[in-house]
């Protein structure tokens, strides 16, 4: 195709956009593939870098006149800024699409969740500019927020409209295996510093390397995401599949129930998410004489098991169907957290105890969380699921992980680590009830 011929949903920024690819590129499903592979990745690095950092490096940084419990659940506070803000980055950024396109779209969106991260390797200590560092902290932790919410692309959606039957479990796990590899990134560069450099350089300059790493990863993951996008093929197939915006009054309005139950669908990986990420590093840093460096290490391959869990589950989920996988997942999580109720001091006391709970958490979140966005997303009709997908996801992250470190580590340090498993039966319950009130086309798989 010319790229002189403009679709209708066009605008000239994108046409421009377009002269610089390839007229005659087709876009192949391998293609939509990686690109929803290394978008979710730098997103998912993005988020990773931060909680990190807001155990190991922030209570000392921003938050030194408080104590270091005190300091990491201010931390964890501001962590939560970006789940609440992501709803909102989600309308601002629906509305540049129609405006200005997808393309368009996508570059700000991108370049504000790298320019946030790398801007925060650049504030200064609470010591030379007192609480505007932490007000700053917390701007750049809200523009990540804005950033994710308009990071969404409609690749997923375009992939798992575009799958054959007999594998939609296959191609719904692929957009969530950027979870994984951009935890497997963030925790590899932090560990990797940890163990290298004394705390003194770590706390001074060390942590800041992998904040100016996440805008060179947006950089990659931006072009990666463009070459895709910028083309009229990729175009023509999100109008004829109508992922196209549509107001968010309207999407909730027509597909309000949807919206609700799809956000509990995943409630009980999302509770597991942060329970095998940023949680454990915090309770291993304030507790135990264990290295974080080492530890890290040890979420390094209970990264790459989950990654392993999320493909199985595709596999899985062809073979069984998706809502049956989703129930036998959150009935195992909720095994997991009964276990973590009954013998919580397995991870408190013992380093062994510590890493299978570790690893096994993991393995727990690669299978349920392998089909858990698409299970719930798939019940939208066309032309609401870009907009439907979105909103869904934004809620879903709210509920189900926004504040789960701060809610963890607060009740935990309290009232002790069988806390922890309530909290995360909690969230298997509401998976297994969502399942069960899921629409009729979900019930079908």
């Amino acid at each position: 195709m010319s790229a002189d011929r403009a679709l209708p949903t066009s605008t000239p920024l994108e046409r421009d956009v377009r002269q610089t690819t390839n007229d005659d590129h087709k876009v192949a499903p391998g293609e939509i593939a990686i690109g929803v592979v290394i978008g979710r990745m730098s997103e998912y690095f993005d988020f990773f870098v931060y909680g990190i950092g807001s155990v190991l490096v922030f209570p000392k940084v921003f938050f030194p006149f408080l104590e270091p419990l005190q300091g990491t659940l201010a931390a964890f506070a501001i962590f939560a800024l970006a789940f609440v803000a992501r709803p909102f980055g989600t309308f601002l950024f629906m509305e540049i699409g129609r405006r200005h396109g997808r393309g368009v779209k996508l570059t700000t969106a991108l370049f504000l969740l790298g320019g946030s991260t790398a801007a925060i390797s650049f504030l200064p200590r609470y010591d030379q500019i007192g609480v505007t560092a932490i007000l700053l902290l917390a701007a750049f932790r809200i523009g990540q927020g804005l950033a994710l919410g308009g990071a969404w692309d409609g690749l997923a959606s375009l992939l798992a409209l575009n799958a054959p039957k007999e594998r939609r479990g296959w191609y719904a796990m692929i957009p969530q295996l950027g979870a994984p590899l951009g935890f497997m990134l963030a925790s590899l560069l932090f560990a990797f510093f940890l163990m290298n450099i004394s705390t003194e350089d770590f706390v001074d300059w060390g942590w800041r390397y992998p904040f100016y790493v996440a805008f060179a990863v947006n950089v990659v993951a931006l072009f990666a995401r463009l070459r895709l996008i910028a083309t009229e093929e990729f175009t023509m197939l999100l109008d004829q599949s109508e992922l196209l915006p549509t107001p968010v009054a309207e999407v909730v309005r027509v597909n309000g129930r949807v919206i609700l139950i799809g956000a509990f669908v995943p409630l009980a990986s999302f509770a597991l998410f942060h329970l095998v990420t940023v949680f454990p590093i915090s309770w291993i840093v304030l507790y135990t004489q264990r290295s974080a460096g080492e530890f890290l290490m040890v979420q390094f391959v209970g990264a790459m098991v989950c990654a392993g869990a999320v493909v199985a589950s595709g596999i899985i989920a062809d073979q069984i169907g998706r809502r049956r996988l989703l129930e036998f997942a959150a009935g195992l999580v909720g095994l997991f957290a009964l276990a973590s109720i009954v013998a919580p001091l397995l991870f408190e006391e013992s380093a062994i105890g510590q890493t299978i709970y570790v690893i096994v958490g993991f393995a727990l979140l690669g299978l349920s969380y392998g089909q858990s966005t698409g299970a719930a997303t798939s019940n939208f009709p066309a032309r609401y699921r870009y907009t439907g997908a979105a909103l869904t996801s934004d809620l879903a992250w709210l509920v189900g992980a926004g504040f789960a470190p701060l809610v963890a580590l607060s009740l935990s340090s309290r009232f002790g680590l069988a806390c922890i498993g309530l909290y995360l039966l909690s969230g298997a319950i509401c998976t297994l009830a969502a399942v069960r009130f899921n629409t009729p086309e979900m019930r079908a798989r």
